[in-house]
């Protein structure tokens, strides 16, 4: 029997964070409804958001510090929603997006879609990017490999 612990012996997970997806009317103040609801919740943060919209519909994606309330809040609202998981990687100076998306793209990975955090982990850290492309595992092995930092739910 390996004396490896289990992370070791099944290989590298990814630290990620969970983004909710939430489908709305596209009807002035539903956003605003969505955004008071979060408010009004204890214990729950957003630290990515991003919407996309169109004429008759919208997505708001989002990124709380609370999966589990976050998922038990809006089943019991009358809003339909999603759940994916994310990569969040820090950008600096050193190691910019530009080299964030050159390290992908020589491994083949697609980013299907990135945001910006809203919040900062400490002060003058650089920013993040929520990032989700097709192979979360191997693209958060390659990421720390060169050197960028990645964030799960409990870090944000």
């Amino acid at each position: 029997m390996s004396q490896l612990p289990p992370e070791t012996q099944q290989g590298y997970d990814a630290p990620m964070v969970r983004q909710f997806s939430i489908f709305l009317e596209n009807r002035v103040g539903r956003l605003l409804d969505i955004l008071r609801m979060f408010d009004e919740a204890e214990g729950i943060t957003i630290h990515g958001l991003a919407v996309m919209e169109s004429s008759d519909c919208a997505v708001v994606r989002l990124i709380p510090d609370d999966p589990d309330a976050t998922r038990v809040m809006l089943r019991s609202s009358e809003y339909a929603f999603a759940e994916t998981e994310l990569l969040v990687v820090r950008c600096t100076e050193e190691r910019p997006l530009s080299m964030l998306c050159l390290y992908l793209l020589g491994a083949e990975l697609n980013i299907d879609f990135m945001y910006p955090m809203l919040t900062a982990t400490y002060a003058g850290e650089g920013g993040r990017i929520a990032l989700s492309v097709d192979d979360t595992t191997f693209a958060g092995q390659i990421l720390r490999r060169k050197g960028f930092s990645l964030y799960g739910f409990r870090d944000l």
